[in-house]
């Protein structure tokens, strides 16, 4: 005998799969426990990102905890509603192959973002917190690594979702990993001509003078190159060890050490070029050489007075190969040879 519908509501058939019966009393349940789950895993995760905020050296461990968390809460949360409705679990496993199916063949980028983003949670090459550089030039703090994508956070305030495929797949520069700092290159040029040794201590005196840049110690310091040669310039670069907290503003890195070379080289007296032409004459009312500095009244060569030898200056990019990175193994030594 069926029970009377108006005493026993929950008994009230919604729909029947086969053997399995769904009554209004296993949907209501199935809610109740969904909405628990929601909720419950809200609360873990506020929790967590409270302890992770108040947390330095731990923050990424934890990141892993609160998403882990969240996702393990909902999906107990589902199979426990699907049971109290009365649906056989081990009835989807058929259902479960199918589904496999269908992602392997038009989830398929879904299914690699969501993989990625497990890759990217347990082996911490890029974690929430990093300062990262992406191939197509996008550059900015990671906030949150998602199932499916990561958000990036420029410094002008600008969210930008990326897949979490693209942080494993293609190049990724993680400019704070192991928060150590990075040297960066700061270009300039001068005109023909300078006193090398003069450009290098201006332009020293200026990057020591930027509240950024970290002291000089024995294998990190601030250097002066020079580069090349360019149609009317001499070619340098500022090779300076910011700290690391500035790593994470590039643009405004390059702005102020541009802006400080500049007012060092303008007080030092050392010419910025401009866009220049040099003409050479060979002949003079018809005469060459000595003959047309004599006919404009000109001292020969011979009687000029030698100039003095310019002092050697100190090349900075020599002594930059002796410099030995911290973080590198030693070279081994090679003993004397074996005699034979």
């Amino acid at each position: 005998m069926s029970p009377n519908p108006l005493t026993r509501p929950d008994a009230i058939e919604l729909v029947k799969l086969g053997k399995t019966t769904i009554t209004l009393g296993g949907v209501a349940a199935a809610i109740v426990i969904v909405v628990a789950s929601i909720y419950l895993s809200r609360l873990v995760t506020s929790g967590l990102r409270r302890l992770r905020e108040r947390s330095v050296g731990a923050a990424p461990s934890l990141y892993i905890v609160e998403r882990l968390s969240t996702y393990g809460l909902r999906v107990i949360g589902l199979l426990m509603a699907l049971s109290v409705m009365g649906v056989n679990l081990t009835s989807l496993a058929v259902f479960a192959g199918a589904l496999g199916v269908g992602a392997g063949l038009g989830l398929q980028g879904l299914v690699k973002d969501f993989a990625s983003g497990i890759s990217l949670m347990f082996e911490r090459l890029v974690a929430v917190g990093d300062f990262v550089e992406l191939q197509n030039g996008a550059r900015g703090v990671v906030h949150e690594i998602g199932p499916r994508s990561t958000r990036l956070r420029t410094n002008d305030s600008t969210d930008v979702i990326v897949p979490n495929s693209v942080l494993v797949n293609e190049q990724v520069i993680n400019w704070t990993l192991h928060h150590t700092s990075r040297r960066i290159r700061v270009p300039f040029v001068t005109a023909f001509g300078v006193d090398k040794e003069k450009v290098r201590e201006a332009v020293l005196e200026a990057a020591h003078s930027v509240s950024f840049t970290a002291p000089d110690d024995a294998n990190r310091k601030a250097q002066v190159w020079l580069v090349g040669w360019g149609e009317s310039t001499l070619k340098f670069e500022l090779v300076v060890w910011p700290t690391v907290d500035s790593v994470r503003r590039p643009a405004a890195i390059f702005a102020a050490y541009t802006w400080a070379i500049d007012d060092a080289l303008r007080g030092a007296g050392i010419e910025i070029p401009y866009p220049q032409r040099d003409l050479r004459l060979r002949g003079v009312f018809g005469e060459e050489g000595d003959d047309a500095r004599a006919a404009l009244r000109l001292e020969p060569r011979a009687g000029r007075k030698a100039k003095a030898k310019a002092a050697p200056s100190q090349n900075d990019a020599a002594e930059d190969l002796k410099r030995e990175d911290p973080e590198e193994p030693p070279l081994p030594t090679q003993g004397p040879p074996a005699k034979t």
